[in-house]
Parts: structure tokens; sequence; C-alpha cells
């Protein structure tokens, strides 16, 4: 027996976990799935115009933010073979980061990358699980300045990003673990159908 807890102890608790993941899944399937879709039509009119995704978050949101750049750059499934597409994660270039955070401040690593990086037309992916991270909503705020799109994957009530994006889904949850295991879902939801919109379109190539 473990000196912290009981087995059957841990395994309701990790019961309740999935039980509770679910249950915020089921919300975004009851309300929140048209949200994913607009998401998805904005990143795929920006490629499509020849612009670019760039995605920030702060700590697991960029993480994942690494991760959806990914699927676009190199490949999502594995049936599906095609070009790669254009999307930059802001928070991947270690001694951009801890040079701006030494020489600034982390607060505004993320805006002064969309403004080098972006163009007026690009999409910022804004991923947040609070809403409030400072830095992501100064780059929101810059984007914005630049004529670029802003969607937001964020969490509880949106928070003060949520008026700065033109389309975000919010994870039904104010629970973190719970937001995150929801965004990366519609993340790849998104994917998948900016992929497929592209594909149609001919805008991308099969290889």
């Amino acid at each position: 027996m473990s000196d912290f807890s009981s087995d059957a102890q841990s395994v309701a608790y990790v019961r309740g976990l999935f039980i509770r993941s679910v249950e915020v899944k089921r919300k975004v399937i009851e309300s929140h799935c048209g949200a994913i879709v607009e998401i998805a039509k904005v990143c795929a009119q920006s490629i499509a115009q020849g612009g670019k995704l760039l995605l920030c978050g702060n700590g697991g949101s960029a993480a994942d933010a690494q991760h959806l750049a990914a699927e676009l750059l190199v490949r999502l499934r594995p049936n599906v073979n095609r070009s790669g597409i254009a999307a930059i994660p802001l928070a991947i270039d270690s001694s951009s980061l801890t040079a701006c955070g030494n020489d600034y401040s982390y607060e505004v690593y993320f805006e002064r990358m969309t403004r080098a990086l972006g163009r007026e037309g690009d999409v910022l992916m804004a991923i947040t699980t609070s809403g409030k991270s400072p830095n992501v909503l100064a780059a929101l705020k810059a984007a914005r300045e630049m004529d670029m799109k802003t969607v937001g994957f964020l969490g509880g009530t949106g928070g003060p990003a949520l008026p700065l994006c033109d389309v975000a889904f919010v994870a039904p949850s104010d629970e973190t673990g719970r937001i995150q295991e929801s965004h990366i879902t519609a993340g790849h939801a998104v994917m998948e159908l900016v992929e497929d919109m592209l594909l149609a379109q001919g805008l991308i190539a099969h290889t």
C-alpha cells in the first residue's frame, strides 16, 4: 500500500478527472463546435491568400502552440501527404525569448515577435487558459493594430483576451487541465479542417 493514498482512492481520483474531462467535451459538442469551424475558416482563408499562422501561449499552451504548428508544417494525418503550411510558434526560440526577458521583459516578447514576423492578413492564434496572460494580450493588441486576424483558444469566461479575438473557442471550464485537454482536441479539429479546406481548393499540393 502506498504511503500517500490507497489504490482505491487513486483510482477514484483518476476516474473523476476523466469524467470531468468528458463533461467539458460534452459541453463543447453541444454549444462550441461552430466557433471551431469559424477559426478554421479564418486560418484557411489567410493561408489561401498567402498569409501564415503565428501561435503563442505560455507553459502548456506554448507546447500546444508548437504542437499545432508542427501539424501544419509537417504532417497531421498519416494518410494525407501534402506540402507544408506556413505556421510559426512564437516561443520556440530560447535565445530570443531569454534575451527579451533579460533586456526588456517577458511581457513584451510575443508582441515583439508578432510585430517582427507578422504581416497584414496573417493570423495570430492566442492560446491562454485564463485569457489574462499579459504577454498574450499584448500580442493580440499588436496583431489588431497590424490588421492581422486574431483567433483565441481560451477558457472560463474568456477573460480580457476575448474581446481582442475576431473568433474564439472558449473551453467551458475553470480547471486548467480540462481546458488544455479541450484546447488540443479543438486545435486538432481546426488543423484537420484547414488541411481539408486548402486541399479541396487545390491551394496545397499532394506529395
